[in-house]
């Protein structure tokens, strides 16, 4: 097949001080409800489903364009692998997508330095629209930040304009920033999320519910079983989580939840200074414990007043005795198992010391993480027990990062940013 490859320089800067311009009005607009339906958003999709690739053969044509964000930046080049080979021709015009992503980059970075305004520069260098599936882009990924490059189904982002208002964008942009990879980036990068759009928290709960039904909301559970019981059409080509999201929301609920997300933004300010000044301990502590809520979970303790469970010295004894026998296991790091090592624990407390009481529990194991976490001098120390395990695990994640070079479908802009990424480590 003949190679088709446009590669454009920079554009012409007062184009991209035009785009520019033309963004910030829009930049708080995002809490407007979406007006798409499931049944809508169906029909949008259904010819932008992943392509197969035969033995797993990258296309060898690409239409890129090289766009400045801003006047002060480099240029980001903006791709689509395959836009002939694999048809997007045949219905798009290929530079007007590439103008809308950066017009939409644009949005979303200025968005997130207005909720961050400390982070760093986002080290965004490329933009891959991927209309098929592989190992960097699985199936139910609707994106993915990998080195220095946001890599997006077309599906992806008729969903993020059409339900989401930017919010996988933002999500993976974040990702661009995090200097070691693991459960704790993606805490932190839900919690961005929930900032944005309260609607989240109910759609990444794992990451927030404990903490918010033990000192925000008690009734969270009752609002999750709310949400999650509404109807889904399984035949649509619409991810069930997006069908939720777009499906009428209690007004009364919505205030709830952006009521308890305003109290918890420091603690999730707190979450990403944490993993940004211990990145290693954030990502093999929290994958030890099986939990990619343990973050904020040990920062929650730290900061908010524990509800004072009403049991026995020695009953309080034993059930910090079950949480460091499960904390302290090793196997997800070393083995690859996915135990939650805390609601192991969250059983074996009700079931063997007869603590009946949600609550009680909770309380119990945020007592354990005070304990465990905080130091005499009011800081959260992530320290490390088992520090050949950490080495261990550490070399494991680079070593995952090596293979991931060798890939033959890693452009040369992740190759040299995920190099880098191994020699900061």
């Amino acid at each position: 097949m003949t190679a088709y490859r446009t590669v454009r320089g920079r554009l012409i800067i007062a184009c991209a001080v035009i785009f520019w311009i033309s963004t910030l009005p829009n930049l708080f607009a995002q809490s407007i409800p979406a007006s798409t339906d499931a049944g809508e958003l169906h029909n949008l999709i259904q010819p932008h489903l992943p392509h197969p690739l035969a033995e797993d053969n990258q296309p060898v044509d690409t239409l890129d364009v090289a766009i400045a964000l801003n006047q002060n930046a480099e240029p980001v080049v903006f791709s689509i692998p395959g836009f002939h080979s694999l048809g997007c021709a045949k219905c798009h015009e290929g530079e007007s997508l590439h103008l809308k992503a950066a017009d939409r980059m644009r949005r979303v970075l200025a968005r997130l330095k207005a909720i961050q305004p400390d982070l760093t520069a986002v080290p965004l260098r490329q933009y891959i629209i991927q209309s098929w599936s592989d190992a960097l882009l699985a199936p139910h990924q609707l994106a993915h930040a990998t080195f220095d490059t946001i890599r997006i189904s077309p599906a992806a982002i008729l969903i993020d304009d059409k339900a989401y208002q930017e919010a996988t964008h933002l999500h993976e942009s974040l990702h661009l920033t995090q200097k070691f990879v693991g459960p704790a980036n993606e805490l932190e990068a839900y919690g961005l999320n929930i900032i944005s759009d309260p609607r989240f928290l109910i759609l990444n709960f794992p990451y927030f519910e404990d903490v918010v039904k033990t000192f925000f909301m008690p009734d969270f559970p009752l609002v999750l079983n709310d949400f999650f019981s509404r109807p889904v059409k399984e035949k649509l080509n619409v991810p069930r989580e997006v069908q939720w999201f777009l499906s009428p929301f209690s007004a009364e609920q919505l205030e709830q939840l952006k009521q308890s997300i305003e109290k918890m933004k420091p603690l999730l300010s707190e979450v990403s200074r944490l993993n940004r000044e211990h990145p290693r301990e954030s990502a093999y502590l929290s994958e030890q414990a099986g939990n990619p809520a343990l973050l904020l979970e040990i920062v929650a303790a730290h900061h908010l007043p524990i509800p004072a469970p009403s049991i026995s010295t020695e009953t309080r004894r034993k059930a910090f005795e079950l949480f460091e026998l499960q904390m302290n296991k090793t196997d997800n790091t070393r083995l690859g198992y996915k135990v939650n090592r805390k609601k192991e624990a969250l059983l074996f407390i009700q079931h063997h010391l007869k603590v009946t009481a949600p609550i009680t529990r909770l309380a119990l194991y945020f007592q354990l993480l005070k304990q465990r976490f905080v130091k005499q001098d009011g800081k959260i120390a992530l320290e490390v027990k088992e520090q050949e395990e950490f080495k261990a695990y550490t070399l494991s994640k680079i070593e995952g990062i090596r293979k991931m070079i060798n890939y033959k479908g890693l452009s040369k802009i992740e190759r040299e940013a995920a190099q880098k990424l191994i020699g900061r480590n």
